[in-house]
């Protein structure tokens, strides 16, 4: 089994779209093993999206992540990180209101999935 991060971005919280979102993760068969509500303060923002420093929607994506709560999460299933990715993309192709805005983020990759998890949940013991 393999375990990935995805965050239920603030337009998502803000909007009432949780439960839509999460009735999904559910019927792609992940399991939850960690979930916890998070407002990120500036410096946490841009340590965790330190990668895009620099490019031309970083500030944009730090004011964002910033404006109000997001729901982190750790999900697990077979192939969970690329199984995330399929699943995030009709998300935000359905419910998202653009591409800055675009409702839930997910790992690109094992690696990036290790460090992710560990910024949100390090020292949590996952279920």
């Amino acid at each position: 089994m393999e375990q990935t991060l995805a965050i239920l971005k603030p337009d998502c919280v803000k909007r009432g779209l949780m439960g839509t979102v999460m009735a999904r993760i559910e019927a792609a068969g992940f399991a939850v093993r960690a979930m916890r509500m998070v407002r990120l303060t500036e410096a946490q923002a841009r340590a965790f999206y330190a990668v895009h420093a620099g490019k031309g929607f970083y500030e944009g994506l730090i004011a964002f992540m910033t404006e109000g709560a997001c729901v982190a999460l750790i999900l697990e299933r077979e192939n969970a990180v690329d199984h995330w990715r399929e699943v995030l993309v009709p998300l935000r192709d359905e419910l998202a209101e653009d591409l800055t805005r675009n409702l839930v983020h997910g790992s690109d990759a094992p690696e990036t999935s290790a460090f992710e998890r560990g910024f949100f949940f390090a020292g949590w013991e996952m279920v």
